[in-house]
C-alpha cells in the first residue's frame, strides 16, 4: 500500500462521526495509563509515554486531556490495570491480521476478537503465525497542503533527525523510522512546526495482498469494522491492499 493510500484512508477515518473520535480517545487513554504505570509520568524519561503523546497530538487529542490522563494514571489510586494481549490470524483472501489489545477482562476480549474473525470467515492463529510478515516501524504521514516546508527541506530535516526513509506521494509525505528514532523525528517536526496527519509506531507489511472477490472483501471489512468498534482493541494491522476510500 502506498503512502497515498495510507493518507487517504486516514483522512477518511478522521472525517467519521464523533463515535470514532471517542474511540481514539479511549485507545490513547489506555495507552497513557499503561505507559505511565511502566515508566512514570515524565515523557522525557519515558520513551513509551512520549510516543503515546506524539500519537495523541497527531490525532488532535487536547493537551488537557493528555495531562488529565497522565495525572490519573500516576495518582495514588492509579488507573485500571490493563493487560496487553496480541492476537494473530488470517482473513479471507490469504490476508494476515494482527490485533493488539489492552483489556481489564481477558476472557471478554478474547471472545470478541474470535467472534470478529469467525463472523468475517477468518481464523485465529497461534502467536507469531503472521507477525513475521510485518516490520515494526515509526510511521509519520504529513499532508502536503498543510506543510509549508519544501520536500527537500523536509526530507533533510527528518533524515538529520534519524529517519530511515522519506517518500513523497501525490498529496502526502511518508516518513519511516526505526522505533527508537521515532521520538527524535517527531520532536524535529514539532520544532519545525510541521503538523502531522498520523504519527505512530506501527507494524508495516513487507508485502500486500490484493483481494478482488467481492464476498472476501465484504468479510474482510466485517472483521476490521468489528475490531474497530471494540474498545479493548488498540491497533489492527493487516496486509490487505485496501482500496482508497472515497
Amino acid at each position: 500500500m502506498s503512502g497515498h493510500s495510507k493518507f487517504a484512508n486516514i483522512k477518511h477515518k478522521k472525517e467519521k462521526n464523533d463515535a470514532a473520535k471517542g474511540k481514539i480517545f479511549t485507545v490513547i487513554g489506555r495507552e497513557i495509563a499503561v505507559a505511565v504505570k511502566e515508566g512514570g509520568p515524565d515523557p522525557s524519561n519515558n520513551f513509551k509515554l512520549a510516543t503515546v503523546i506524539a500519537k495523541a497530538k497527531a490525532n488532535n487529542v487536547p493537551n488537557d486531556t493528555i495531562e488529565r490522563g497522565i495525572k490519573k494514571a500516576s495518582g495514588d489510586n492509579g488507573a485500571v490495570d490493563y493487560k496487553a494481549f496480541t492476537y494473530e490470524g488470517y482473513g479471507p483472501g490469504g490476508t494476515a491480521i494482527i490485533v493488539e489489545t489492552l483489556t481489564d477482562n481477558t476472557n471478554r476480549t478474547a471472545a470478541n476478537v474470535k467472534s470478529a474473525f469467525t463472523k468475517g470467515k477468518g481464523s485465529m492463529g497461534t502467536p507469531g503465525c503472521v507477525s513475521f510478515m510485518f516490520d515494526k516501524k515509526g510511521q509519520i504521514i504529513i499532508d502536503k497542503e498543510e506543510c509549508a516546508m519544501s520536500a527537500d527541506d523536509l526530507m533533510m530535516a527528518v533524515l538529520d533527525a534519524g529517519a530511515d526513509d522519506f517518500k513523497e506521494e501525490e498529496d502526502s509525505y511518508e516518513i519511516l523510522t526505526a522505533p527508537d528514532a521515532f521520538q527524535a523525528v517527531v520532536e524535529a517536526l514539532n520544532n519545525a512546526k510541521v503538523e502531522t496527519v498520523s504519527a505512530e509506531v506501527t507494524m508495516i507489511p513487507q508485502n500486500y495482498v490484493q483481494v478482488t472477490d467481492e464476498e472476501n472483501v465484504k468479510c474482510l471489512r466485517r472483521i476490521l469494522d468489528m475490531l474497530d468498534e471494540d474498545d479493548d482493541v488498540q491497533n489492527v494491522y493487516h496486509n490487505w491492499d485496501e482500496p482508497d476510500e472515497d
